[in-house]
């Protein structure tokens, strides 16, 4: 009995530690949910369940090395998730929102987004190393499927914000959508927020701008999420600008 005991201690897995897993499964509930809420014209709902899905991806992989769970079934689950969350969701949400009516224009710029994004992510999952560049691994290749996710939907921060769904023609938010997508398969050097690291002088400050943050987010949701939105566009743009030039020493 002792033996059977003993065995069994050694096999049974703390609850704790299927935590990284249990807010992946999270993020893809809150992914798929997202998509259920766009077809029923809820499109606020569906848009904020998307940027809850890309936050719960930011916590699996980080409460994962926390607790020293890291798996190869956590690993592939995350894959699999962030395929649904950041190219399957937002992709049908904007085509529920807008270009449904396109035929089959819009349709296109929807498989082109979901095949750039699977792509980006089979080519993380074959050779981890190659998403990064640099001695310090300090830079992303291309845009990461998060960050993907959120710049495809900035015509739908612009239309909630101006609270006008026509604002933007479909046809020039299927190129958007395509342009993004080949974003997430390009060679542009994109900053890694992973491996950030900021002196002890600034944190204060960091933290300060990250309550203002928090409150603009809260109090001018739209128009807070598009100058995120479009200061991230513009880091990718500087990038590719200096993409040849060699960094100072």
């Amino acid at each position: 009995m002792d033996k059977d005991r003993q065995q069994s201690q050694r096999t049974d897995l703390p609850v704790v530690m299927l935590l990284p897993n249990a807010v992946t499964i999270a993020a893809v509930c809150a992914g798929m949910s997202a998509i259920r809420f766009g077809f029923e014209g809820q499109f606020k709902t569906a848009v904020i369940l998307v940027l809850v899905a890309c936050i719960l991806d930011g916590l699996d992989g980080r409460l994962a090395r926390l607790l020293k769970s890291e798996s190869q079934m956590g690993a592939e689950l995350d894959s699999l998730a962030d395929f649904i969350n950041f190219g399957v969701a937002p992709a049908l949400v904007l085509y529920a929102w807008a270009l449904q009516g396109t035929n089959s224009a819009g349709w296109i710029a929807v498989l082109v987004f979901a095949i750039s994004c699977v792509m980006r992510l089979a080519r993380f999952n074959i050779d981890n190393k190659s998403e990064l560049s640099g001695p310090n691994n300090d830079r992303f290749v291309g845009v990461p499927a998060p960050a993907g996710a959120f710049l495809v939907l900035l015509p739908m921060f612009v239309a909630f914000l101006f609270d006008d769904p026509e604002i933007i023609p479909p046809a020039l938010i299927g190129i958007y959508m395509i342009c993004v997508g080949f974003l997430m398969i390009s060679r542009i050097p994109t900053f890694s927020f992973k491996k950030a690291r900021v002196s002890r002088k600034m944190v204060k400050f960091l933290l300060i701008g990250f309550a203002f943050l928090a409150a603009a987010l809260l109090t001018r949701t739209w128009a807070t999420l598009i100058v995120l939105d479009v200061a991230y566009a513009l880091g990718v743009l500087w990038a590719w600008i200096r993409r040849d030039k060699p960094s100072p020493v």
